[in-house]
């Protein structure tokens, strides 16, 4: 079975990534479709608890280490031991979400699969997509994002989105 498409939303700090990956998300199951989602990251984060029994296994020398508790499953799979490539690390992911109709993934800014960014005048850089001509959709409070850019971002329609209350 192919895995499920990707979309990445990406955008500056404090831009406005997880309010509308959250809102896509009540959205699209409203709507009845079944969603992944992925938090892509660049920062060094501990996502195991240190002390923690799975910490440990993994301290002393586990190649990966699961959770399951009656709630969740969970599976650390430490980077030097995944592909060094985000891509290919995306394919850890495919048994869990093969169920699944649509990926959304919370940035990853360089992926290859298609990205929508969110911008917001509030932001004091210009968009991402000024510069860079593969993203694919604009998502802005702006009628006029950053006229100062060395290219046109994609056409945006304000209709498009519209933020929960």
């Amino acid at each position: 079975m192919p895995s499920p498409p990707r979309i990445h939303i990406i955008g500056r700090k404090n831009a406005g990534k997880t309010t509308l990956v959250c809102d896509l998300l009540q959205q699209l199951t409203r709507r009845g479709l079944k969603v992944a989602s992925v938090k892509h990251t660049h920062h060094q984060h501990e996502l195991d608890t240190p002390g923690k029994d799975s910490h440990r296994h993994r301290e002393a020398g586990a190649a990966a280490v699961g959770i399951l508790s009656p709630q969740m499953t969970a599976l650390f799979i430490p980077a030097d031991r995944a592909s060094q490539s985000d891509a290919d690390r995306y394919l850890a992911f495919e048994s869990a979400f093969q169920d699944c109709q649509l990926i959304l993934v919370e940035g990853d800014q360089h992926t290859a699969a298609p990205r929508i960014e969110v911008w917001r005048d509030a932001c004091s850089q210009p968009p991402i997509c000024a510069e860079d001509t593969e993203i694919i959709a604009l998502i802005t409070d702006s009628r006029h994002p950053h006229k100062s850019t060395a290219r046109s971002c994609p056409e945006t329609r304000s209709t498009l989105y519209s933020p929960s209350s």
